[in-house]
């Protein structure tokens, strides 16, 4: 009921707002604003300016810095230019993974020997932190042999294992003479 008689009168109120009283007295529907002019000719080429001067400079808007304590201190301003009395580090860090680090020795297991005759792959134990990109590309440094594709794993007394198969072109068992394998 309440309700009901609340939007009776919020209804009345808004259908007597579009209407204004005259000073004589009368009712009459209220006129509305007059709507802007056009902007002229000379209005858009300043607004055009400041539109591209905002762009070119970049509009900046002014931040509050939040202060994070009731207590102020002097802001630290000094930068003293760094004038160390001695290097910190001797000389520039070495390669730690080298061709002659990745590649430990080579496998001499009868396994090992049927992968070099049967496969055309070769065996070697490897470092550990050693990537197949790597291995291959110390296989390629210090023997000058083109690896096909590189299998690792990594053996139950922690040490790598890879197996180079070499491309056709190249003889596995020439090339574990060359390397003193067999």
């Amino acid at each position: 009921m309440i309700f009901y008689f609340l939007l009776c009168f919020f209804t009345h109120l808004t259908l007597w707002s579009s209407f204004s009283v005259s000073s004589s007295g009368e009712f009459r529907e209220a006129e509305m604003a007059p709507k802007a002019a056009p902007a002229k000719k000379g209005d858009a080429k300043t607004q055009a300016l400041k539109v591209a001067k905002a762009v070119k400079s970049g509009s900046v808007k002014k931040t509050k810095k939040i202060r994070t304590s009731v207590t102020f201190h002097r802001p630290k301003t000094l930068k003293k230019a760094r004038d160390p009395k001695y290097p910190r580090i001797s000389t520039t860090g070495r390669n730690k993974l080298d061709q002659y680090q990745i590649l430990k020795y080579p496998l001499t297991t009868e396994s090992a020997m049927k992968k070099i005759e049967d496969n055309n792959t070769l065996v070697f134990i490897v470092d550990l932190k050693a990537d197949k990109k790597k291995i291959k590309a110390a296989v390629k440094k210090m023997y000058d042999i083109q690896a096909k594709k590189v299998n690792t794993l990594i053996r139950p007394d922690g040490k790598k294992k890879a197996y180079v198969k070499l491309m056709p072109d190249y003889d596995a068992l020439d090339v574990a003479n060359k390397i003193g394998i067999i």
